[in-house]
């Protein structure tokens, strides 16, 4: 790893678990919240998810030589606010472990990864292109707040790809940095240092939990999570064995679920940062990227809380307009490979809108019923009229 070390692969680890912490780490917050956990709990499941994620990420990532992320279930912490509200602590845990055990299976089974097969690659394509563009459009968008910062982060980043192309991200994320910090915006009062100390939570097991919490969990994060990460790899032209990854994914949670690992997943949004040519030109050496973020993810878990109020330093605007603009290249790339074939361009095209509208139908995202309906509209374009069937005019 030490050999293959390029800044542009550590500056896209980090802007990767910039991103996924600063997009939802409040919403974590809330679910451990919603389960009733003392203060000391929630730093624990902090602790849980950094080095699940971390060592899943750094080991997989090693294995396979291929940008291989791992993240907490975004959807499936939103679901345990909801969800989770006055279930105990220990019910809870008990129903992490119970999805934990169904998404072993699902990986060991190899049934999930039977299904990603199924998957037309350029619905993966429009499906990886959906899922990135809220963030290139919450970067554009964010100019209307902070025109100033965004407007020089989006100057250096076209002069960087004319210039200097591999180190287009970093140089944006300095040009950020420097400019919130002359404008006073960088602000590291809250910052805390001391470990995190891991809070064991004995499980116990309810039908109720099991119905209400642990399927549900098991679904949104299947969906939601895995499908467009697996179609994250795909598109980006990685072959990285499905079912084992998520079988590890699977046990990882298993193990740390005690701690409050909830839900471990495949990345799609973060992993895309790391995917991209802005961690390497080579793309076989583009795991280091991933391998950097998994680094970074074990020292967040260590120190917890610190950390996470490091991270909350940087304005919003920042973190948003680095990772839109990181993942420009990614966007383009997929929906190029969704459009190549004509014959699957409009279900490729309807995929692609579903997902970046950000539709949620009982509880599943949009990656879900993104893909739902392009097969639909591919499935029903196939069709074919029996022979004797009448042809008329409407």
């Amino acid at each position: 790893m030490f050999k293959q070390f390029s800044l542009p692969a550590l500056v896209s680890g980090f802007v990767a678990v910039l991103v996924g912490f600063t997009s939802s780490v409040v919403i974590v917050f809330q679910a451990a919240a919603a389960l009733g956990a003392t203060p000391a709990q929630t730093a624990s499941w902090i602790w849980a998810l950094g080095l699940g994620m971390g060592a899943t990420s750094l080991g997989l990532s090693l294995w396979y030589r291929q940008p291989v992320l791992t993240a907490w279930s975004t959807p499936g912490a939103a679901l345990l606010v909801t969800a989770g509200a006055g279930v105990p602590m220990a019910e809870g845990v008990g129903a992490f472990m119970l999805c934990a055990a169904l998404i072993t299976v699902a990986g060991a089974s190899g049934w999930f990864a039977r299904v990603m097969d199924r998957i037309p690659q350029a619905l993966a394509a429009a499906l990886l292109a959906g899922v990135l563009a809220r963030f290139a459009f919450d970067a554009f968008a964010s100019l209307q707040r902070e025109f100033t910062l965004v407007s020089v982060m989006f100057a250096v980043y076209l002069i960087g790809r004319r210039f200097w192309p591999r180190y287009a991200v970093p140089s944006v994320l300095v040009a950020g940095v420097a400019v919130a910090l002359a404008r006073g915006q960088l602000h590291f009062e809250g910052v805390q240092w001391a470990l995190a100390v891991p809070v064991f939570t004995a499980p116990r097991f309810s039908l109720a939990a099991a119905i209400g919490v642990a399927l549900p969990l098991f679904v949104v994060t299947m969906a939601s999570q895995n499908l467009p990460g697996v179609a994250a790899q795909r598109a980006a032209g990685y072959a990285v064995p499905v079912s084992p990854v998520i079988t590890t994914t699977g046990l990882a949670t298993l193990l740390l679920a005690p701690f409050g690992a909830y839900a471990l997943n495949l990345a799609a949004i973060t992993a895309a940062i790391c995917m991209g040519r802005e961690a390497h030109e080579d793309p076989a050496r583009r795991w280091v990227a991933s391998a950097a973020a998994g680094v970074i993810y074990i020292v967040v878990g260590l120190l917890g809380g610190a950390v996470v109020g490091l991270i909350a330093a940087f304005p919003k605007e920042l973190v948003l307009a680095v990772a839109g603009l990181a993942l420009l290249s990614t966007i383009g790339g997929g929906l190029a490979a969704a459009m190549r074939d004509e014959g699957q361009r409009e279900p490729a095209l309807i995929t692609f809108l579903v997902t970046a509208s950000g539709l949620t139908l009982w509880g599943v995202g949009a990656a879900f019923w993104g893909v739902v309906a392009g097969v639909l509209a591919l499935g029903v374009q196939r069709l074919r009229l029996p022979p004797s069937a009448p042809r008329r005019l409407l």
